[in-house]
Parts: structure tokens; C-alpha cells; sequence
């Protein structure tokens, strides 16, 4: 499959994410814009009116180099596999739950000194996606196992074992867990759905009112193919990656 090919195979989502990421993070590199140009900041949001930091700072995932490729391949991974997955033919709610969580983290980023919200809202993809993989077994470096909810978890510990920072990630889980909650968790106990999706968001999506949906409370897990491999999470990249996050095949009851 050629390059080309396997980017027009994307969902629109997942593919309108990734190219605008691409393209914020390369117009940076080439100095055709600056970070401070789209990182976020409540003061220039909300005195000056510069409302796109609200969207660009979601865009950009630091210098063109290894780091850059690890983010996108999370990014490209575990966003294709929700919106192809537990949200197949509901790109609308799939950006709904985008739109959310872009929610959540902007009202944390100020009293957390967070500028660019890209890796936590990755890293929220993460926690959503293991909580509707639960079946799925893992492991790390071979030493141990463990299913697919804990996976952020073990890539919040290792972060702390090379000193980073946990403030990003932490941001991601939270987002993750309160839209899980809401969204499956919630709807089971009072038999009501908060995040229902509104009409304006499913107006971008026409293709979606052709595909006939259950009324959905808990989405089941979703099906796994053996020879699909979930990738470490999206912070910090690099040292995800050296930390080999490899996946046993799913359990079989």
C-alpha cells in the first residue's frame, strides 16, 4: 500500500487530526509560524480575542525529529482505532468525545502551566481505549503482564522512573476517565446519557445517518485481530518506546 493509499484509508477524524498536527508542527520547523503562535495561553484567548490557540496548541507536538514520529504513530494508532472500532460509523460522536476532552484539558491547562494539550489529549485516547479493550492482554519487557485498562498506568510509572514530569499524563486519565464514566459508566446507573452528541456536531458528518446504531449505553469491547499490535502511549514518547509495551494475544475466555 502506498503512502497515499494508506492515507486516504483513514477515518476522517483520525485523518483531519493527524494533518493538521503535521502540517502545524512542519510550519514551525520551517519558522513559517512559531509555537508562539499557537500555543495556549487565557490570557491572549480572552483579552486579546486570539481565540485559535484554543484549537492550534492541540496541534503541535514539538520539533520535526523521533520524538515527532512517536507522537504521531500513538496519535495515528489509538485515534484510528477508536473511530474505526467502538465508534465505526459514528465519526460525530468520535469528535464529540474529541471535543470534550479538548474541553476538560484547556479549563485544567491554567492552573497546571500546561501550553500545548496534544499529548495529554492522546494520552486520554489511551485511557478510553484501554477501558474498552479490557480483554486485551499486554505486557512490559516481558517481565509482566496486563490488560489493556492498566496500560496508562504502567506508562504513568515508567515516566516517573526517568524523572518526568506526570502532570501531562495525569491530565490525560482525568479527561479519559471523566468522559468513561459519563458516557458508559453513567448512562448504566440512571439510565440517561449527558454526552449525547448535539445535532450541529452530526450536521459535519452526513454519512453517519445511514448507519443504524442500537441505543448505546456501554459500547462491548471491541473485537481484536490477532495480528494487531497497540502501541505504547503517547508520553513521553521515546521512553515509551525503550520501555517495549508489547502485546500478548487477546484473552480467550
Amino acid at each position: 500500500m502506498s503512502i497515499e493509499e494508506w492515507y486516504k484509508s483513514l477515518p476522517i477524524v483520525t485523518r483531519t487530526y493527524v494533518t493538521m498536527s503535521f502540517l502545524t508542527t512542519a510550519g514551525c520547523a520551517l519558522e513559517i509560524i512559531t509555537p508562539f503562535n499557537v500555543y495556549f495561553n487565557a490570557k491572549l484567548v480572552f483579552k486579546k480575542l486570539e481565540l485559535w490557540r484554543l484549537v492550534t496548541n492541540f496541534f503541535f507536538f514539538g520539533n520535526l525529529g523521533l520524538d515527532f514520529v512517536f507522537h504521531m504513530f500513538f496519535l495515528i494508532k489509538y485515534c484510528k482505532s477508536l473511530e474505526e472500532g467502538s465508534f465505526r460509523g459514528r465519526s460525530a460522536d468520535f469528535l464529540w468525545m474529541l471535543l470534550f476532552g479538548g474541553t476538560l484539558l484547556t479549563a485544567l491547562a491554567p492552573f497546571v502551566n500546561i501550553q500545548f494539550l496534544g499529548s495529554s489529549l492522546t494520552f486520554m485516547m489511551v485511557y478510553v481505549w484501554g477501558r474498552r479493550h479490557q480483554y486485551v492482554n499486554l505486557s512490559f519487557l516481558g517481565i509482566f503482564n496486563f490488560t489493556a485498562p492498566y496500560l496508562p498506568w504502567v506508562l504513568l510509572a515508567f515516566s516517573l522512573m526517568l524523572g518526568s514530569s506526570p502532570v501531562v499524563d495525569l491530565m490525560g486519565m482525568a479527561a479519559g476517565h471523566v468522559y468513561y464514566f459519563l458516557e458508559d459508566v453513567y448512562p448504566r446507573m440512571s439510565g440517561r446519557r449527558p454526552l449525547r452528541t448535539p445535532g450541529i456536531v452530526k450536521m459535519l458528518f452526513p454519512q453517519d445517518d445511514g448507519v443504524v446504531i442500537a441505543p448505546a449505553v456501554v459500547p462491548p469491547p471491541e473485537p481484536q485481530d490477532a495480528a494487531e499490535e497497540p502501541g505504547p502511549g503517547p508520553e513521553p514518547a521515546a521512553a515509551a518506546a525503550a520501555a517495549g509495551v508489547d502485546p500478548a494475544h487477546p484473552h480467550d475466555d
